[in-house]
């Protein structure tokens, strides 16, 4: 009797260790064999202020590398990609230091960041991204094409498409890991052959006493079935979050669009009012050349000059009249750029009535770097596509791991509809549980981890060049300002002189004192000094205007409301922000 009983309880005893070994094993093989993340190479630390020929011992000083944080270091946003419950997409040392670029503290400000003037109409103190265009250009003629511009350039209009497509690709991922439903009514009729198995059975049955089985037999159901992946391992989740950060980086490059946009067309504004300035210039050569034209006519009427003199002048003013003619087609292709990237057909464009050489803009106002990776669109567009390309990586990590799904139904069937919602007679119903797991031939999950991985280190590497490339712009254009300008003080001094050497050369080739070819060559510098001078002022403007779009301004606050759900994380998010459950487009 006891050695019955002991080899009971042994039997019951193998038959639950066997599914719990099953259990564990479906758990804890498909796990092993993970391949081994590669890490990105650490970007260089971000200045504390932008470097300078004028000023290159304070800008060429970088700030602390050991304060790694969101705003002072290019790789930090490797930790937005890490979920509770795994370890880390990546862990990035900086081998200076020792400390992992990717675990941010608090923000804690530059070292030492001064606020000192950069150059002559540079100022430092604050940024100018914060200005509007309005009041940045303050430029009705200006500001009007911008606006024009910013509702009918298709480009934009196709980008705002493109972020419509990324909200639609948002909800379409949230829908993934919430159960999914179907209601479906059917009818049928079946017939078995009389001597296979079933068609015996259905011959010794009756439906009813006395009531055999129709035949054929009709078969009628109206169901209601659901279906739902448990998202155990954060896969549909992260799914959905990287979703959301991608359709706020296409915004993000929508908004950087809008601000090259808006520097382009007026870059191209200052162009023409260039062109023209080249005219009015063309035409006040003319004039003094038509005028030195009939001096020597009239001195070689008097014998005091020859004809070679004559011709000279002449050949001078035809020269600058076909010269004319290429500058007004210059002007047709110029509005004909602003026109396109207004969204327009070929026009006139209207500007202002300005004294060209001494127009200028608000003072520049560069901050401090760390400033770009808040107020530079593409910046912000390629920190949110790090944080979603880690999302990624871990979407396929879990693709290692097993999946619960369950499946229930319930419904009503009968061979007559008369039948059909009879209870509990017609009623149906089934429920099952489904744990899958991938255990030999990883192969294909595998390589995708990898490519994730591979494109993770993408977005790490492309994140750290936008943000060397937005530092670079600055300095640059900085600069251009600077040395432009001066050269522009310069250049008025040369002119001022010349205009002076002419009015003296004139008056002595009159008197016969001096050759026709000192007036000439007096005046063909004076006006190639004017032009230089004109040119000069068009590369200062424009660098004016592209150091305001490298700062971050001109930028336009459009909404696009798409509903974005809570993040599983804070850390998804990037740099101190966070996303409420309706989002509207900052």
């Amino acid at each position: 009797m006891n050695l019955s009983a002991r080899y009971s309880n042994a039997k019951d005893k193998r038959g639950t260790l066997l599914p719990t070994i099953t259990a564990c094993a479906l758990l804890v093989l498909p796990g092993c064999g993970i391949p081994q993340l590669r890490q990105a190479m650490p970007g260089p630390a971000l200045p504390e202020g932008f470097y300078t020929a004028n000023n290159a011992e304070y800008f060429q000083r970088p700030a602390s590398s050991a304060r790694v944080d969101e705003s002072t270091h290019l790789v930090n946003y490797v930790s937005a990609a890490s979920q509770p419950n795994l370890p880390p997409a990546l862990n990035v040392v900086d081998p200076a230091t020792g400390s992992n670029m990717g675990d941010g503290g608090p923000y804690a400000g530059p070292m030492d960041a001064r606020r000192e003037p950069i150059g002559p109409g540079i100022a430092n103190a604050e940024n100018s991204s914060a200005i509007g265009f309005l009041e940045f250009f303050n430029d009705p003629a200006l500001t009007s094409l911008i606006e024009q511009a910013l509702v009918g350039n298709q480009e934009l209009n196709i980008l705002a498409e493109e972020i419509r497509i990324a909200c639609n690709e948002v909800q379409a991922r949230q829908g993934e890991y919430l159960p999914f439903a179907t209601l479906g009514a059917g009818a049928g009729v079946e017939k078995y052959g009389t001597f296979t198995r079933s068609g015996a059975v259905e011959d010794q049955l009756e439906i009813a006493p006395g009531k055999a089985f129709p035949t054929p037999l009709p078969d009628f159901l109206i169901a209601t079935n659901i279906s739902w992946e448990l998202d155990i391992w954060r896969k549909l989740r992260n799914a959905k979050d990287a979703a959301a950060l991608r359709f706020l980086a296409t915004q993000e490059g929508r908004n950087y669009v809008v601000t090259r946009l808006v520097a382009e067309i007026a870059d191209e504004y200052y162009a023409l009012l260039a062109l023209d300035n080249r005219l009015i210039t063309l035409d006040r050569t003319i004039e003094i050349q038509q005028h030195s034209l009939e001096v020597a006519q009239a001195m070689k009427a008097a014998g005091r000059s020859t004809e070679l003199a004559v011709q000279r002048f002449q050949a001078e003013v035809r020269k600058n009249q076909s010269e004319k003619l290429i500058v007004h087609q210059e002007i047709v292709e110029v509005e004909n750029r602003i026109n396109f990237l207004a969204g327009r057909f070929p026009q006139r464009v209207e500007r202002m009535p300005v004294q060209y050489i001494d127009l200028y803009l608000p003072a520049l106002g560069t901050g401090v770097p760390s400033e770009l990776l808040m107020n530079r669109a593409d910046i912000r567009q390629a920190e949110r596509d790090v944080a979603a390309a880690g999302l990624d990586v871990q979407v396929a990590r879990a693709r290692f791991y097993p999946s619960l799904s369950l499946n229930a139904g319930v419904g009503y069937q009968a061979f007559n509809p008369r039948y059909l919602f009879f209870t509990p007679e017609s009623l149906i119903y089934n429920a099952v549980g489904e744990l899958a797991a991938p255990l030999f031939n990883k192969n294909a999950i595998r390589a995708d981890y990898l490519t994730a991985n591979a494109k993770q280190l993408q977005a790490i590497y492309n994140y750290q060049r936008t943000v060397i490339n937005a530092y670079t712009e600055v300095v640059n254009q900085i600069t251009k300002v600077d040395n432009y300008g001066k050269s522009i003080e310069i250049k008025k001094q040369q002119l001022t002189a010349l205009e002076a050497s002419v009015a003296a050369a004139s008056e002595l080739f009159q008197s016969a004192r001096a050759e026709y070819v000192e007036v000439l060559l007096a005046q063909r510098e004076m006006m190639e000094t004017r032009m230089v001078l004109i040119e000069t002022k068009r590369q200062q403007l424009g660098a004016v205007v592209n150091a305001y779009q490298a700062l971050g301004g001109g930028a336009v606050q459009q909404d696009f409301p798409c509903i974005l759900p809570f993040f599983g994380h804070d850390a998804a998010c990037g740099v101190g922000c966070s996303y409420p459950e309706v989002l509207v487009t900052q």
